[in-house]
């Protein structure tokens, strides 16, 4: 999954807080909310130094933003505070810039480490270089300034979690990703997707599947009317083999109308199938196929003659798999088809179907001659079991049985006065 927090340049700008509204205002400071936190006092830059941001900000004022960087390289100031103050107003204007967010960050840095920078000041930088740091890929940084602007301003903010979250799993450090997610939910006032996709991520990759469905559960609930948490929960039911669940949340997404791929739609039959409503399972393809969404393949066909095969409609399923081998000429289609035809006492047609199956080179043709002998046999010619009878005592898995009916086919054959 790749969810990253990118900033637009605009958005960086605007993050850092009050920075240009004036040069005054640059100053102002904002009280942290750490226990036992005293107001320091408000430091403002030199005459000298104010002087040229003032210009550097008259500059910004008019979208002239690289007349305004010169101005600002230029300075070389003398006090901390100052030279704090003009790196942060540098590195908030190349964040701005497309391709500068590394030497922005450079400038950034330089404008914290010192420590000098007002309480409102320090803190949006330190916010400013973890999203700065998460544009530029750098994960591991972008980790530790969030942290650091959590611990300056003992403050907890769920955008700042979710943040987090997500910088924990690009660095790959997908166990950490937990807690901020779980924090960033808490905060939250409304419901936001995105902690939770990141907690079930997390849990996704390092394969704790009980885990990933209760978060999964948990996105349904909170945001029903998005059909791929619909979707997602159903598929993660069946990694913990729950099909039962797996199943009432497909069918629930069906009634809604939210499963319109063909995986989705072929998922859902094989559901109905694996918990014992195989018809409904071949109602479903069926519908779909004659929508045009599944395709009218011999592979389609064949998996709806199953289902009906599964739901005991014998002429369906034969007439069906002699669809998908009309489209194929594979052997087990036809054997498949004329086994059914077998058991829906259409004995003709079952020996047509199964003669094409040997024609085709069909796999274990013992069974297949086996087959032939009973339905043969069943519509009374006698000579033809026999002759299949010895067929399949070739096949070793089958000779017990063959031998046992041989001497039934003769009998029967004596009966009616036919010389075998």
């Amino acid at each position: 999954m790749k969810n990253k927090f990118k900033m637009s340049a605009f958005a960086l700008v605007l993050g850092a807080g009050a920075v240009f509204t004036a040069p005054a205002a640059l100053a102002q400071s904002s009280p942290v909310m750490c226990p036992g936190y005293e107001k320091p006092k408000t430091t403002l830059v030199g005459e000298r130094t104010g002087k040229k941001v003032q210009k550097a900000f008259e500059f910004y004022n008019e979208d002239q933003v690289d007349e305004a960087l010169n101005i600002l390289y230029e300075i070389d100031p003398s006090e901390d505070f100052d030279a704090a103050y003009v790196n942060r107003f540098i590195g908030n204007l190349l964040a701005a810039q497309e391709g500068k967010g590394s030497k922005a960050l450079g400038y950034l840095n330089q404008s914290v480490e010192p420590k000098v920078l007002n309480d409102l000041e320090h803190s949006q930088t330190l916010k400013l270089l973890g999203d700065l740091n998460m544009q530029e890929n750098k994960y591991t940084d972008a980790i530790k300034w969030y942290n650091a602007w959590m611990d300056f301003t003992c403050k907890e903010d769920a955008d700042v979690y979710t943040r987090l979250a997500q910088a924990y799993y690009e660095a790959g450090q997908l166990d950490k990703m937990i807690e901020p997610a779980d924090r960033a939910i808490a905060l939250y006032d409304k419901p936001n997707k995105n902690p939770y996709v990141l907690k079930l991520t997390s849990y996704y990759e390092r394969k704790m599947f009980p885990q990933t469905v209760a978060v999964a559960e948990e996105l349904v609930r909170n945001f029903p009317e998005e059909p791929r948490w619909w979707t997602q929960l159903g598929f993660f039911y069946l990694s913990v083999e729950d099909f039962e669940k797996g199943l009432s949340t497909f069918e629930m997404a069906y009634i809604q109308g939210y499963l319109k791929k063909v995986n989705e739609i072929k998922t859902l039959s094989q559901l109905f199938q694996t918990n014992g409503m195989p018809f409904k399972a071949a109602q479903i393809l069926e519908k779909h196929v004659k929508s045009g969404l599944l395709d009218e393949d011999a592979d389609m066909l064949a998996s709806i003659a199953n289902a009906y095969h599964q739901a005991k409609n014998y002429d369906k399923a034969a007439s069906l798999y002699a669809k998908a081998a009309a489209k194929s000429s594979d052997p087990e289609h036809y054997r498949k088809q004329g086994t059914l035809l077998l058991v829906a006492e259409d004995y003709k047609g079952a020996i047509k179907a199964l003669n094409n199956a040997l024609e085709r080179g069909v796999e274990n043709p013992g069974k297949v001659h086996f087959t032939l002998m009973e339905a043969n046999f069943y519509a009374g010619d006698f000579r033809e079991a026999y002759k299949h009878i010895q067929e399949a005592k070739k096949d070793r898995s089958l000779r017990r049985n063959a031998a046992a009916w041989e001497p039934y086919i003769k009998e029967k054959a004596k009966n009616r006065g036919i010389n075998i």
